[in-house]
């Protein structure tokens, strides 16, 4: 015997159904009286229901829209994070410019310095004490120079990596002083971050997961019944012609009924497992959605006092580098001593270094406030790509 069939189906989401069209032949050969038979179903409409059962299609239409638009709001995170990646690479290799620079300026100051006190020494104006301090001051910065540039290097190769710059190019980064002068309404903010933030829909796909699991439990215990219903046409024939001609009408049901008689609890026992999961991811969920919450309180709150703090870092550098200059004038002109000398050079590294720190502070809270709220505040816009030419 042979046969062959064609099939097309369709799930019916609404009620978790499936519809299907058929169509088949079957050749029947004896081959004692070397005769054929055909039967053909030119066409049958089929539908099967589970009337007590799971409806994973109902399920997955609720879950699987969230995911897809989960999906498409990671991505948007995913390009703000490499920005904020970006930009600590950027001012790693900044601070470490910085920091070189400073050592050479300082050496060259120190190099002027330990000339000067020499000939000052060999007319016994200042003491073999202070001239060893000098010394030793200028020793420092040179070792100081020798690690900046190494760091340097380092840096700059990261970067070179990160960007996918494959020759070896110096690179010279300017960190521009002006940050953008706005301020973030944290109401603002958090609407945006529970409307675009893939987290958000990560908690609901997840809620949605755990009932389905409970539903799931309680469709596989106790009555269960199936329906199945099939109409269409048939025909029989010696030849392939006649078993196409004057069909005959063709109607099938089916009901079936599945009861369990003793199942010692388990079912009970699954559906509670199931409740229990969901009442922990509930549980679970809720407290990440709090620590959400707190976590763009918090990065609003930072980012909205580090443009004061990069101010008042800009003002300290300003002063302590004028301090520094009158510093080194008053101890060229013997007015001043060698510590109060190297307290002032002290002080005008450590503002240079922390305010560096604080534009780097400000940037990478600015990037960190997009990729949570997937919101461009400068230019009033949601963040987004062009997902159609993405998928192509």
């Amino acid at each position: 015997m042979a046969d062959a069939t064609l099939t097309l189906s369709q799930n019916i989401a609404l009620t978790g159904g499936t519809l299907s069209l058929r169509s088949s032949i079957q050749r029947l050969d004896i081959l004692d009286s070397k005769t054929s038979s055909y039967k053909t179903n030119p066409i049958l409409i089929g539908y099967e229901q589970s009337l007590l059962g799971y409806n994973a299609l109902k399920w997955d239409r609720k879950i699987e829209p969230i995911r897809f638009e989960e999906a498409k709001k990671s991505y948007v995170e995913i390009m703000e994070l490499v920005s904020a990646n970006t930009t600590e690479r950027f001012f790693n290799l900044a601070k470490a410019q910085t920091n070189l620079k400073i050592a050479m300026f300082n050496f060259a100051q120190a190099d002027t310095l330990y000339a000067f006190a020499l000939r000052r020494y060999h007319i016994g104006t200042i003491t073999e004490n202070e001239i060893l301090q000098l010394e030793i001051n200028r020793l420092t910065e040179e070792s100081s120079m020798l690690n900046s540039q190494a760091e340097v290097d380092d840096y700059m190769q990261t970067l070179r990596a990160y960007l996918g710059i494959n020759e070896i190019v110096d690179i010279t980064v300017e960190v521009e002083s002006e940050v953008p002068q706005f301020t973030v309404d944290l109401n603002e903010a958090m609407q945006w971050a529970f409307a675009n933030h893939p987290d958000l829909l990560s908690i609901n796909r997840r809620k949605l997961e755990s009932e389905s699991a409970v539903a799931r439990a309680k469709a596989t215990t106790g009555l269960r019944a199936d329906i199945y219903a099939q109409f269409g046409l048939t025909q029989t024939g010696d030849e392939l012609n006649a078993a196409y001609k004057n069909p005959l009408n063709q109607q099938y049901v089916e009901l079936g009924i599945r009861l369990p008689i003793l199942d010692w609890g388990r079912g009970k026992g699954q559906v509670r497992v199931a409740q229990s999961r969901r009442d922990m991811v509930f549980t679970q969920e809720e407290q990440n959605l709090s620590n959400f919450e707190q976590n763009i309180t918090k990065i609003v709150k930072q980012f909205n006092l580090q443009r004061g703090k990069v101010l008042i870092a800009a003002k300290t550098d300003e002063i302590a580098e004028r301090r520094s200059e009158i510093a080194r004038k008053l101890y060229l002109l013997d007015q001043s001593t060698i510590l109060d000398l190297n307290a002032s050079i002290t002080e005008k590294d450590a503002a240079k270094r922390n305010y560096i720190n604080s534009l780097y502070n400000y940037w990478s809270l600015y990037y960190t406030l997009r990729s949570l709220t997937l919101y461009d505040f400068t230019k009033d816009i949601a963040l987004t790509e062009d997902y159609e030419m993405l998928i192509k």
